[in-house]
């Protein structure tokens, strides 16, 4: 292997560890819930979810769980959600 791929491939690995370089402007994932499959991401500085609870609410265990993933990796404002209120 040539010695710039391995120097490649040590700072991904290093760089894996060091989450903190990592943050989320947008994203998108298909979330598999309990009852159906739900298009579920955060763009333009808002979550969504394509979930009926969303709809109400603006957020779901969709979203709280990908908060909970990602949290290192998201935006300070991406981590604020209104069910600290709602417990």
């Amino acid at each position: 292997m040539q010695s710039s791929l391995i120097s490649k491939i040590e700072k991904a690995n290093r760089y894996a560890q060091e989450r903190d370089r990592i943050t989320f402007s947008e994203l998108e994932v298909k979330f598999r819930g309990e009852n159906d499959n739900y298009n579920t991401g955060y763009k333009d500085s808002k979550w969504y979810c394509s979930c009926h609870f969303f709809a109400s609410w603006s957020l779901c265990s969709h979203t709280m769980a990908l908060q909970k993933i990602l949290e290192n990796m998201l935006p300070s404002e991406a981590l604020t959600t209104h069910y600290e209120t709602a417990r």
